[in-house]
């Protein structure tokens, strides 16, 4: 008697800061990020981080995001005073598939890197057919609307940050609609709150 394999449906994740206005960046423009750095430097966001991660086997990244990790984490993941959960998101993103969205760069340098060919949601459909853990989309908001708006993304992971921003870009545009479930929550030393989300779609 044979012994069918049945593959575990992949999760897809989207993690991502927001403000308590629901912005991604602050009214100085795409840059405007540093009131982020106090809430992910806590003990909480950190271990909440690796643990988000840790089950992921794809990240996807918008090229800005894939810039800016590529050029910090990767000597991370060995530099003995660097926060330990640092090290183990570090060394997690080294290894990881990489799958870069992008009409400007060339090539991508980092281990395990690639671009893609096609745009986030048809991307995401083809990795559902393949093997692997969860893909997860790092903190590229572009990339996370695109799944919204197809309907592809299976999670939330929200870090909300106890900030009123007045101005900068939302994640959320105007007509985006659907149902959430919280599934876990827990606060940081900041005042953040670490929050997950799964997609309700059983009455669709």
């Amino acid at each position: 008697m044979t012994t069918e394999h049945i593959r575990r449906p992949r999760t897809v994740v989207a993690n991502i800061a927001l403000s308590l206005d629901g912005r991604v960046t602050g009214p100085g423009g795409e840059y405007d990020g540093s009131w982020v750095v106090p809430h992910a430097l806590t003990r909480g966001a950190r271990s909440h981080m690796v643990a988000v991660t840790g089950t992921a086997t794809t990240a996807l990244l918008g090229r800005k995001n894939y810039e800016g990790f590529a050029g910090f984490w990767p000597a991370v993941a060995d530099d003995e005073d660097a926060d330990p959960d640092d090290r183990t998101f570090a060394r997690w993103l080294n290894d990881v598939d990489k799958i870069v969205f992008s009409g400007t760069l060339g090539q991508t340098d980092w281990d395990n890197a690639r671009l893609a060919t096609t745009d986030p949601a048809t991307a995401v459909k083809q990795l559902r057919k393949e093997e692997g853990g969860d893909i997860i989309v790092l903190a590229s908001s572009s990339v996370i609307r695109q799944l919204l708006e197809a309907d592809e993304v299976d999670r939330l992971s929200i870090t909300q940050c106890p900030e009123l921003l007045g101005g900068g870009a939302r994640l959320f545009p105007d007509g985006t609609a659907a149902s959430w479930s919280l599934t876990a929550a827990h606060t940081t030393d900041s005042s953040a709150i670490c929050l997950l989300y799964d997609r309700n779609r059983a009455n669709q």
